[in-house]
C-alpha cells in the first residue's frame, strides 16, 4: 500500500516516542506531535461591553485556553482543510532577486 505522507502525519523527526494528549472534543488519545493545538483568549465579558469598557480605559482579564484536537475533529471543525495530493507537496518559496 502506498504511503500518503513521508512524515506519517507527524512532526516527530528522530526524537523517539512522543507523549499522548486527549482530544478536547471526542476524548481520543492522540500523539502530541500529531494533534492540532488551538489556542484562544477568552473573556468573561460580552464583546460589545468589552469594547465600551476598553474605550473608557478599563483593563479586563482574559484567560488563555488551549485545546488539542485529533485530525478528524480538526477537519470537522474547519481547523484543517483537506488538500489534494499536489497541494500536500512541499514547495519552497522562490527568493526575490534584488535589482
Amino acid at each position: 500500500m502506498p504511503k500518503k505522507r513521508s512524515s506519517g502525519g507527524r512532526s516527530k523527526g528522530g526524537k523517539g516516542r512522543s507523549g499522548m494528549v486527549q482530544c478536547s472534543y471526542c476524548g481520543a488519545q492522540v500523539p502530541r506531535d500529531k494533534a492540532k493545538r488551538v489556542t484562544r483568549y477568552t473573556s468573561l465579558v460580552d464583546s460589545r461591553v468589552l469594547k465600551e469598557l476598553r474605550d473608557q480605559g478599563a483593563q479586563i482579564n482574559r484567560t488563555k485556553t488551549t485545546k488539542y484536537l485529533c485530525i478528524s475533529c480538526a477537519v470537522h471543525r474547519g481547523v484543517v482543510k483537506i488538500r489534494s495530493k499536489e497541494d500536500r507537496k512541499y514547495v519552497p518559496r522562490r527568493r526575490r532577486s534584488k535589482r
